[in-house]
């Protein structure tokens, strides 16, 4: 990686392996119950034989890799500088945020360090929220993706979407896609608050883990 700091990883690097199975394994399984069943062996081997798909699809998925990959985002809501906007205020004229109707859109940076002042740009956290709750609490909806500019990764794209219902806790959304060095990614992200620097500034630690397809792919 060519970052400054080592805490953001691309998919190359800091595997977290995931559970195997193997097909000696549930043969053997298939052949215990055989023991201890008052069915036939051939019986047993025949219903085996039937579900042998579905184990072979669970020993496929141990070609893919779970990764772990944390950056950071930081939003300011206020000011010149702002990265947050309110781009539809709600029809039904309550100003407050997430009210029902309101669509914000943000353009927040992905750092890979909780402190803006020393940690290295890493991408961009950009995309649309929209007020789709009419009773409490008030549920905002979001598409989101996380745009990545430098290291091994730069060009590359996460998508996410899901709810958000308390930014106060930690906030967990479905990672449905990516580009680049994440095409067929898949899996979610937590988002935790770690407090205000700033009045007019907000930091998430952004937690993302994803299974990545190891199949190689043209195009």
């Amino acid at each position: 990686m060519n970052l400054a700091r080592a805490s953001f990883q691309c998919p190359s690097a800091h595997l977290l392996l995931l559970f195997a199975r193997s097909r000696p394994a549930a043969f053997r399984s298939v052949i215990a119950m055989a023991s201890s069943s008052p069915l036939p062996l051939l019986l047993i081997l025949l219903l085996a034989s039937s579900s042998w798909p579905a184990l072979h699809v669970a020993a496929d998925a141990a070609g893919d890799d779970l990764k772990h990959i944390r950056v950071y985002m930081h939003e300011t809501f206020a000011g010149p500088n702002a990265t947050f906007a309110i781009a539809v205020p709600s029809p039904l004229g309550d100003a407050a945020f997430g009210s029902f109707g309101m669509v914000e859109v943000i353009d927040d940076e992905l750092r890979d360090g909780p402190d803006r002042a020393s940690a290295a740009l890493v991408g961009r956290f950009q995309g649309l929220l929209a007020g789709t709750g009419l009773v409490a609490p008030p549920a905002l909806q979001s598409a989101i993706n996380l745009v990545f500019t430098a290291g091994d990764c730069s060009g590359s794209t996460l998508a996410m979407l899901g709810p958000v219902l308390d930014f106060g806790a930690p906030i967990e959304r479905a990672v449905v896609g990516g580009t680049g060095a994440f095409r067929m990614a898949r899996g979610y992200c937590v988002m935790t608050s770690l407090g205000n620097p700033t009045p007019e500034s907000v930091v998430y630690q952004v937690d993302l883990y994803l299974q990545m397809h190891q199949r190689q792919h043209r195009g």
